[in-house]
């Protein structure tokens, strides 16, 4: 006979977070294994993560201290959550007081996975415009270009004088790439 466990899995997005807060959480909900990663939510490759989905058995529950720091995005948590659920291996968020091995805690995430889908779209929606908008202004869009007119001098220069593009792009910090776009574009 097996005994079911509380597995934890703690995510922070970069190197100066720390996990240690969710980690003291996930203790005291009775995990006895921890598992994390130090990657953006947005990342599709987190060992943690896969570790812990991997090492969880029928009867077992994954604990998360936040909703958020499972899933890349809502649609990706609720469908991995369906796929907790189909191996019998239940869920629970301790900030939500969402656990999905009781009727009411399915309900409640779904409503939840609902709300954050809508809120989602009016943050997409409310970029959209505001773009469109500095567009009608004339304002700039997007990422300052890499070169102005010095700096592509600059690199002409150092170019001219007998230097690699590797090294003029280094100095530049730039892609060499970045540079030889940059000196295309020029003249074009």
């Amino acid at each position: 006979m097996t005994t079911s466990s509380y597995l934890g899995y703690a995510r922070v997005s970069t190197g100066e977070q720390t996990l240690d807060a969710q980690k003291d959480a996930l203790r005291a909900a009775g995990c006895t294994q921890i598992f994390s990663d130090v990657a953006s939510g947005a990342t599709i490759t987190r060992t943690g993560l896969e570790a812990v989905l991997a090492a969880l058995q029928p009867g077992d529950t994954l604990v998360v201290a936040r909703l958020d720091r499972l899933g890349r995005s809502m649609p990706h948590l609720v469908a991995t959550i369906h796929e907790l659920a189909d191996r019998g291996v239940g869920f629970r968020s301790l900030a939500e007081s969402i656990d999905t091995t009781s009727a009411a805690g399915r309900l409640v995430l779904h409503i939840f996975a609902s709300l954050a889908d809508f809120e989602r779209e009016l943050i997409r929606e409310r970029t959209r415009e505001a773009l469109a908008a500095k567009k009608r202004r004339g304002e700039p869009v997007g990422r300052r270009p890499a070169f102005n007119s010095s700096r592509l001098q600059a690199a002409r220069e150092m170019l001219g004088s007998g230097h690699g593009a590797a090294h003029v792009a280094r100095v530049l910090k730039v892609g060499r790439s970045t540079l030889y776009r940059a000196l295309i574009t020029a003249v074009a």
